[in-house]
């Protein structure tokens, strides 16, 4: 098996609007390691209204996708995949939507600050322009601990499904995030969504 391993040094990483710093002393993955890592999905379902609304705005955001095979993760793509992640993380300030635009739910791509979806959508963006197939990075809806809603941007690997988060400077398996996964874009079509049988599901009524 071949080892990759990152070592990344001290990043800020944002937690409810308060930068807070954490220390990464490595991130790694053994090729070979987690072929079962990836979630169980099930069936259609609704989409969040954010999303929705957004696609009325930038109707490219909800169409047909090519279809492929899970990204193959390499040295070079999971430094991209790092590199993207804490970039952004330190570039956009956290706020609400309801401060940025007296909305409860906008889905907006940021240039200096933003919400959860919008470090998502930024992260994404940045994926594709670096060569990472649209189909392999779902959008994804998750509950948090506290019961609260949450957006993280899913990346589709030979490796599992790693995670990339606005309130975490590492890039790590779903099932290492202590979230309760709910729904993500479906690889056919970025306008349709689909369950995440978690075991563990629920409604999100903050991002419904």
């Amino acid at each position: 098996m071949t080892a990759i391993v990152i070592k990344r040094p001290q990043i800020r990483r944002r937690l409810c609007g308060v930068g807070v710093v954490a220390t990464v002393l490595g991130t790694a993955f053994t090729t070979g390691a987690h072929a079962t890592a990836a979630m169980v999905l099930s069936a259609e379902t609704t989409q969040p209204i954010g999303h929705y609304e957004l696609c009325q705005r930038l109707p490219s955001e909800c169409r047909k996708l090519k279809s492929g095979n899970p990204l193959k993760l390499n040295q070079s793509i999971w430094s991209r995949i790092i590199d993207i992640n804490s970039s952004v993380n330190a570039m956009i300030r956290p706020v609400t939507d309801a401060e940025l635009w007296g909305k409860e739910e906008v889905w907006s791509y940021p240039t200096t600050a933003g919400d959860c979806e919008d470090y998502v959508l930024l992260k994404r963006k940045l994926l594709i322009n670096a060569g990472v197939a649209e189909a392999n990075l779902p959008i994804t809806v998750v509950r948090q601990a506290d019961g609260s809603g949450h957006a993280v941007l899913t990346i589709v690997t030979t490796q599992g499904d790693f995670v990339l988060d606005n309130l975490r400077g590492d890039v790590r398996l779903w099932s290492e995030t202590g979230y309760t996964f709910l729904k993500r874009q479906d690889s056919a079509h970025s306008g349709r969504w689909i369950g995440i049988d978690d075991n563990r599901g629920g409604a999100v009524a903050a991002l419904r």
